[in-house]
């Protein structure tokens, strides 16, 4: 009887090659099955330039209007189906002269928008206001929705579901997995019938007891697992009450992407008491509404597979109801909530941090403490906030001479002492404990 070499090589070999084949061939149907999505811009409007409509709307009209929500003032999608072009022209020019004659439909809608009062745009010519017309004239597309989407999540347009294409791969896989097992059990068969016997391995002895045979190899790995457990227990140890990258949820959600990257918002206009304070301060929501007055949804472009629009128009949403905004009728209505934040960064109690040192009198930027907030959907803890990275920073950051005289009356003894033109935090003081500690 002939003895050859295990069989089971040739079994994983037959499967390989048709996994390859089948996966080649689901790559290219899900290629061919996705439609070319050819999306038609609307016809511009007879009378104006669209495009140009969209500039002049923005730089003259959003801070007031929206296409298709109502804001300070009414919305405009479709005016020019309201009111006919001669009564436009005289109510974009002057619309209180308009109010002052009289004018039935002037009255109306000043009274309708709470009587909020028009700017008057006298420099827009009769053209400008065509162009703008032209601009709240199109027809507004409406995004495809699958059924069942839920909010949050992205839609694939080319009508086949994720789910779908893994549920198809992971059937695949059950039948290669079942169709290895016959070929494994076929090949037996053949290697029974034709008198092949298959090579059986060799006994040996069991490599734990070689291992306790050997006096030398226990003791080294005595030694080996006692440091490094003392390593792992000491690096557990020091990472109690270290809470970098902690990244909680809030009541609402806030991306840094969006207000500090896309809109680049600096980071002082809402932490504004960071420059004058100990510490940075939590936003009012009145901060936030300075904006969100007037801004109730997100643009199409702003949203990510991991968010949709529907999800971050949800958390204005929140941001209405907690300070009592009813963006229907432009008013608060005095019903306000509470928004319980949770604390990102938070040092010891015996701890002494002044925001306004670091950013106001060393010019230091958010982003070295904080990181590239500027790219967070989520804001997390981006340093450690331990000692030894505080103190490392106090050795390598120059301190801020220019426009400082304070720091001016002793730099040229202690850059002599020290014999450099730049003095670090550390030589200026910064190592002493009294000065981080109480």
């Amino acid at each position: 009887m002939k003895k050859v070499g295990n069989h089971n090589s040739i079994s994983r070999k037959l499967f390989l090659s048709f996994a390859l084949s089948l996966a080649f061939s689901l790559t290219s149907f899900a290629q061919d099955a996705a439609p070319a999505a050819a999306t038609e811009a609307p016809a511009a409007s007879q009378g104006g330039d669209p495009v140009k409509g969209k500039e002049l709307f923005n730089s003259n009209c959003a801070a007031c209007h929206k296409l298709d929500a109502k804001s300070t003032g009414p919305a405009l999608r479709g005016v020019a189906e309201k009111h006919d072009m001669a009564w436009i022209y005289k109510w974009v020019k002057n619309s209180s002269d308009m109010i002052k004659s009289g004018d039935a439909a002037a009255v109306k809608l000043f009274e309708e928008n709470n009587k909020a009062v028009m700017t008057s745009f006298p420099q827009l010519s009769e053209g400008d206001i065509d162009n703008i017309i032209a601009y709240t004239s199109e027809v507004k597309e409406e995004a495809p929705v699958a059924a069942g989407a839920v909010p949050g999540a992205a839609v694939q347009e080319d009508g086949i579901s994720n789910n779908v294409i893994l549920g198809a791969l992971a059937l695949v896989m059950a039948m290669l997995v079942v169709m290895l097992f016959l070929v494994n059990k076929v090949l037996t068969k053949v290697a029974n019938a034709n008198g092949i016997e298959v090579a059986a391995k060799e006994k040996s002895m069991p490599i734990w007891k070689a291992f306790v045979k050997n006096q030398f190899l226990v003791l080294v790995t005595a030694i080996f697992l006692l440091l490094a457990s003392g390593y792992f227990v000491y690096g557990f140890l020091m990472q109690v009450g270290v809470d970098q990258d902690y990244a909680p949820i809030q009541p609402i959600h806030y991306s840094h992407r969006i207000h500090a990257g896309d809109n680049e918002i600096n980071c002082k206009y809402c932490h504004s008491s960071a420059r004058v304070s100990k510490h940075s301060g939590i936003p009012s929501l009145n901060v936030c509404m300075n904006c969100h007055k007037n801004i109730s949804e997100v643009a199409e472009t702003t949203a990510t597979p991991e968010y949709s629009k529907a999800f971050y128009d949800e958390q204005i949403q929140k941001l209405y109801t907690a300070v009592g905004w009813d963006k229907s009728t432009q008013s608060y209505t005095g019903k306000t909530q509470p928004v319980k934040w949770v604390r990102i960064h938070n040092l010891p109690d015996f701890v002494y941090f002044n925001h306004s040192q670091h950013v106001t009198v060393a010019g230091i930027e958010c982003q070295t403490c904080h990181g590239p907030v500027e790219t967070y959907e989520i804001q997390k803890q981006f340093a450690p906030l331990t000692m030894g990275w505080c103190v490392n920073c106090h050795r390598k950051t120059d301190v801020k001479m220019e426009g400082n005289e304070y720091y001016t009356k002793i730099h040229e003894e202690l850059s002599k002492k020290y014999g450099v033109d730049k003095l670090t935090a550390a030589q200026m003081g910064g190592l002493e404990c009294g000065k981080c500690h109480y």
